[in-house]
């Protein structure tokens, strides 16, 4: 009879396996994070682009104010950023918004979406804002769910990636 003999190398490939497993595992998911990260980007930042292109194209009411024009284009541009959010959550607190909104000059906010109107020099002014530049700001919170990457990125006060997107168009 043979008699084996084990060699002092029987289990190496497992203990190198067992120490390069952990830093690959976290590797994979800091990329499965940074697919969700750039996918709530560009969807919010689409659907920014769709609310400002609205806005430019709203046609102005004659028998309204210019405030109540304001109220109805900035709605306009609410529901169609909302329409162009695809999957991402639109509720608080990943996006927050309401039914009325706050005035502070040109510049309207509900919650997460602000909509500012600028009068270019050279630009007369009219009731219907032709010639303005509609800005349009959207704040998407996003969840930060892989252990050890919210470490990495800055984050608000509710632990959360704030995505900024903001789009300045020309009204028609």
């Amino acid at each position: 009879m043979r008699i084996r003999r084990r060699h002092p190398e029987t289990g190496q490939s497992l203990v190198e396996f067992a120490l390069v497993l952990m830093p690959l595992f976290v590797i994979v998911l800091a990329i499965v994070q940074f697919g969700f990260i750039f996918n709530a980007y560009v969807t919010i930042t689409n659907a920014t682009r769709e609310g400002a292109r609205n806005g430019t194209v709203y046609i102005y009411d004659a028998g309204l104010s210019k405030a109540q024009n304001d109220l109805a284009r900035n709605e306009f541009i609410k529901t169609s950023l909302l329409a162009s959010m695809n999957l991402l959550a639109k509720t608080s607190p990943q996006f927050a918004t309401g039914s009325t909104w706050t005035q502070s000059g040109n510049t309207f906010t509900n919650g997460d979406l602000v909509v500012t109107y600028a009068l270019p020099s050279g630009t007369t002014d009219t009731d219907a804002r032709v010639g303005y530049q509609i800005t349009v700001r959207a704040t998407y919170h996003q969840d930060l769910v892989v252990p050890l990457i919210p470490q990495l990125l800055p984050r608000d006060m509710n632990g959360r990636l704030g995505l900024t997107s903001e789009v300045t168009l020309v009204q028609n």
